[in-house]
C-alpha cells in the first residue's frame, strides 16, 4: 500500500514539472482597435523551438471559419498557404505589419482574431502551446459632421482640379 502511494506521488511529480523544450508562442497586436486600412502591427515571441518563420491566419466576421491570409481574406488557410513573418534566431522575436489597405477581399468592422502557428498546419489540427492568437476590432470609417464618411482623396481631388 506504501508503495503505491509513492509511486502516485512520484506521477504527480512528473506531471507537473513542466516539459524542457515545450513549444510557446505569444501574439500582440498594435493597435487593438485600429480603422480598416491601418497598419497593424503583430508580434511575439517563440520559444522552445529553432524556426525560421512562423505562420499567421485572422478569422472573423464573413470569413471562411477555417481562417483565411492576412493579404488575402479570399485563401482560406491550410496546405501551405498561410502568411508568414520571419522569426529572429538569436532571441525567437518576429513580426509583421499587416497594412490593411492593401489586402485583397473585404474586410468589415467587427471583432477579428489573429492567430500565430509554429507550423503550417490547419487550424483545427495544432496543439496547444503551438498556437496563440490576439483580438483585434476594426472601426467604422470616421464621419464627418454632416455624417457621410471622410474621405482623404476627395478635397485633394476637388483642389485638382480647382487648380
Amino acid at each position: 500500500m506504501q508503495m503505491a502511494w509513492l509511486l502516485y506521488l512520484v506521477a504527480i511529480l512528473f506531471l507537473t514539472i513542466p516539459v524542457a523544450g515545450a513549444v510557446g508562442l505569444t501574439i500582440d497586436a498594435t493597435p487593438r482597435e485600429p480603422q480598416i486600412g491601418d497598419t497593424v502591427l503583430l508580434s511575439g515571441t517563440v520559444s522552445g523551438l529553432k524556426t525560421i518563420a512562423v505562420y499567421l491566419f485572422v478569422t472573423g466576421p464573413g470569413l471562411d471559419p477555417r481562417g483565411v491570409t492576412l493579404d488575402n481574406l479570399n485563401i482560406p488557410t491550410g496546405r501551405g498557404l498561410f502568411t508568414t513573418a520571419p522569426v529572429n534566431m538569436e532571441n525567437g522575436n518576429w513580426s509583421y505589419a499587416w497594412d490593411t489597405s492593401v489586402i485583397l477581399g473585404t474586410l468589415m468592422p467587427g471583432n477579428y482574431t489573429v492567430h500565430v502557428v509554429s507550423s503550417p498546419v490547419e487550424r483545427l489540427r495544432f496543439s496547444e502551446g503551438e498556437s496563440a492568437s490576439v483580438p483585434v476590432t476594426f472601426l467604422p470609417e470616421p464621419l464627418d459632421p454632416a455624417g457621410a464618411p471622410l474621405d482623404p482623396v476627395l478635397p485633394l481631388a476637388a483642389c485638382g482640379i480647382a487648380g
